[in-house]
């Protein structure tokens, strides 16, 4: 298969990196080479601030219209390559290639979105206490934006944090997962087809040093980023001390809570798209289940039969339901916890051994893993986020008790809840502390036109997507104007 040359959109032009080499992997096949450069040295990443502070007094003054106009076009463009960029995704991050594709398309949606919501109302007029005056409240760029955006979903997060991000008039240096060079190449080369001027977006790929490059850079006015809870606290505890603005969408440990008059062959295909689905690789991954004990043991049943039903193997074959984790130490991270989990006094409901032979064997495979947790300790499955596809399930003996388990976290991202009364879905709309709740449906996704978010652990600064986009990448400024 092709082996790319992983570089560097600089300043509107394509580069060789300066820094150490690094090397983009299949995840299915790890013998494959989806890509090799050299990642952006300081000096690289220097270079790509100095075009974005040049580029930004231009771009900020080019009309609204003009620049989702860019926008636009390149959501076209994308989806002229919706399936070949889709594979791509699928070979370079592991997404089974359905999924691949349609994350492809999405991306190209959320383009079009955030081009047409430049053109709705985004500030105001009020009345003033002094006569011959009028208050307005208006918006403007923050200025050059630092984005770094996860490997799950290689091009629809960096949609939804640059299109907000361009579209409202501002430039920006972003970087990549390490994991996910090639499909970032992409979404930049629809930009710069669509006619994006130089220095405007500037993509750095390479190892971490990069982003934290990006966060220490004298020239940043705001950053965003998706990434665990450990690393965007201690990005946020640094802007912090300069005073620059941070938004963090950060881990999560999400519960499905499965109530006693719930539809269950709705909630067993819910849960499980919403725990295996990626291989669980999702901030909003199912890796909780809380059933009723009224129907705990057939749901466990049901559950553990459509685990085993899953079809696990190379991502970019279209029969496949799940593919592997995105590299050698996620696996070996998620494999040492269902060794730790298989030791411990949790019961495996569905837990097969480590594929051992075949091409499963010599991928970043984990097969879909269910174990019913001690309730005097629950342990890691419970509590900490793994990123894989293994869920830990609990069982209570109420409604009030199901939701109690489900606030039992320091994360607070998504929750679904699987139920046929509508007093309990109030309930748990009213009282669970988390930014989203799904009723009757998977906690993995998201919609781009309404907010997105979490609590607690999960999140930092404004929500993101929707209209709630702007609020980041703005800034207002109250005007008082007499003739």
């Amino acid at each position: 298969m092709t082996e790319f040359q992983l570089r560097h959109f600089i300043d509107g032009a394509w580069r060789d990196g300066s820094g150490e080499e690094f090397v983009d992997v299949n995840p299915s096949r790890p013998s494959d080479i989806v890509g090799t450069g050299r990642g952006a040295s300081a000096d690289d990443v220097d270079r790509a601030f100095t075009a974005a502070r040049r580029a930004f007094e231009g771009w900020r003054r080019t009309p609204a219209r003009a620049r989702a106009a860019i926008l636009l076009r390149a959501a076209d463009i994308i989806d002229e390559h919706r399936d070949e960029w889709g594979a791509e995704l699928a070979r370079e991050e592991g997404k089974t290639l359905v999924e691949a594709v349609a994350e492809t398309g999405h991306s190209a949606n959320i383009l079009r979105f955030h081009a047409q919501e430049v053109e709705r109302q985004s500030g105001g007029v009020f009345e003033s206490p002094t006569q011959g005056e009028r208050i307005l409240v208006i918006r403007r760029a923050v200025g050059v934006v630092g984005a770094i955006t996860p490997f799950n979903f290689p091009i629809s997060i960096p949609a939804w944090k640059l299109a907000p991000a361009l579209v409202w008039g501002n430039t920006v240096v972003w970087k990549p997962a390490t994991f996910v060079p090639l499909l970032a190449m992409r979404f930049a080369e629809a930009l710069e087809r669509a006619g994006l001027p130089a220095g405007v977006l500037n993509l750095v790929n390479g190892a971490p040093s990069v982003g934290e490059a990006i966060v220490s850079h004298a020239e940043v006015d705001a950053v965003t980023f998706t990434g665990s809870t450990r690393v965007g606290r201690i990005i946020a505890a640094q802007l912090a001390a300069r005073g620059i603005p941070f938004q963090g969408e950060l881990g999560g440990k999400n519960a499905s809570l499965v109530l006693a008059d719930a539809d269950l062959d709705l909630a067993v295909e819910q849960v499980a798209l919403g725990a295996f689905r990626a291989a669980g690789q999702k901030c909003t991954a199912t890796s909780r289940v809380i059933v009723h004990e009224a129907v705990a043991d057939e749901f466990l049943r049901r559950l553990a039969i459509r685990a085993e039903a899953i079809s696990v193997g190379d991502a970019t074959d279209p029969k496949n339901e799940m593919g592997p984790v995105v590299d050698a130490g996620a696996y070996d991270r998620v494999a040492a916890a269902l060794v730790r989990a298989r030791a411990s006094s949790a019961r495996p409901v569905f837990a097969p051994e480590p594929y051992a032979s075949g091409t499963l064997a010599d991928g970043y495979f984990i097969p879909p893993s269910i174990f019913e947790l001690d309730e005097s300790d629950p342990g890691e499955l419970w509590n900490e986020e793994l990123f894989g596809p293994v869920v830990g399930v609990r069982r209570v003996s109420s409604t009030a008790e199901g939701i109690a388990l489900v606030n039992d976290s320091e994360y607070g991202l998504s929750t679904a809840v699987f139920t046929t009364g509508l007093a309990d879905a109030l309930s748990a709309i009213e009282d669970i502390r988390v930014g989203v709740v799904h009723i009757n449906s998977a906690s993995a996704g998201a919609d781009l036109h309404v907010p997105f978010g979490g609590t607690g652990a999960s999140a930092l600064g404004p929500k993101e997507q929707g209209a709630a986009a702007r609020e980041f990448f703005t800034e207002t400024a109250t005007v008082y104007l007499r003739g």
